[in-house]
């Protein structure tokens, strides 16, 4: 009875010490990052010679660069922007890299990295229009009784609100919809980084820019990384490996590649289950 026993308590301790040692193993061998890859040049869609989806653009590179500095195996997890953010605070990805700006509400709820300069994309916002309305909204008494559109839990979203107070918003999830919607006359404006505004305009010919841009601050200027609050250890790892890419010159490299590939590129949306939208 006694060597039963002993025998029972052995395998427990086996199994207990496999589970524990699979579950180190997968923490520590895959870095999982949150992408909404509806945002050229920062991420979207190429198709190779195979004809296969691959993402594409400044942020894939980034996180490409982060893993492996790391040592870790890359594991991209689109979604949709809002999506992102949700993951990161329930701890299912490790982190979201996908063209954030600092907000005072993402400040108070996320661990922040330190900038990354991808380019003037975050630097200017925009609005872009029809064709047909060209540089005629340069002012806020231009475009006053326009509807405007801006992705929901965006930095844009909050430029609307601050800027635009008197604009009836019309927010979408994903940016594929917004243009669609745009093109449809859902609005008559939309609010995007300019890097953003150029991506779409060469994709969308008959789209172009309204001729206002928004005060942007000092702190909204550029981009970072969303981690989950209190995980300090990661961030300063994240930090560190950011401040060697910006001291390789990393950036204007990727951001150079990133432009050019998003003139092929196709912007994809996804649900907050990962499965692609229709165009």
């Amino acid at each position: 009875m006694k060597m039963k026993k002993i025998i029972a308590i052995t395998l427990t301790l086996i199994m207990a010490l496999s589970l524990f040692a699979g579950c180190g193993a997968a923490k520590s061998s895959t870095l999982k990052v949150a992408i909404s890859p509806d945002f050229a040049p920062m991420e979207f869609v190429i198709y190779n010679e195979k004809g296969e989806a691959e993402y594409a653009g400044f942020d894939v590179m980034l996180s490409e660069y982060i893993a492996q500095e790391m040592g870790l195996t890359l594991q991209l997890m689109p979604m949709d922007f809002g999506a992102c953010q949700a993951a990161v605070a329930a701890g299912t990805v490790d982190m979201s890299i996908s063209g954030f700006s600092w907000t005072e509400e993402r400040a108070a709820n996320y661990n922040l990295s330190d900038y990354y300069y991808a380019g003037d994309n975050e630097t200017e916002q925009v609005l872009i229009t029809t064709k047909d309305n060209e540089g005629k909204f340069t002012t806020v008494e231009a475009m006053a009784g326009l509807k405007v559109g801006a992705q929901a839990a965006s930095l844009q979203e909050g430029l609307c609100k601050e800027q635009l107070p008197d604009n009836e918003l019309v927010v979408y999830t994903d940016i594929n919809t917004g243009v669609l919607q745009l093109k449809k006359g859902d609005f008559q404006i939309m609010a995007v980084a300019t890097g953003n505004a150029d991506a779409i305009i060469a994709a969308n010919p008959d789209l172009a820019l309204a001729g206002f841009n928004f005060d942007v601050s000092e702190e909204e200027s550029n981009n970072l990384i969303l981690l989950k609050k209190g995980n300090d250890q990661l961030t300063a790892e994240v930090n560190k490996i950011l401040a060697k890419a910006l001291a390789d010159g990393k950036y204007a490299e990727w951001y150079a590649k990133a432009e050019e590939l998003a003139g092929i590129g196709q912007e994809v949306s996804y649900d907050e289950n990962g499965n692609p939208l229709p165009y």
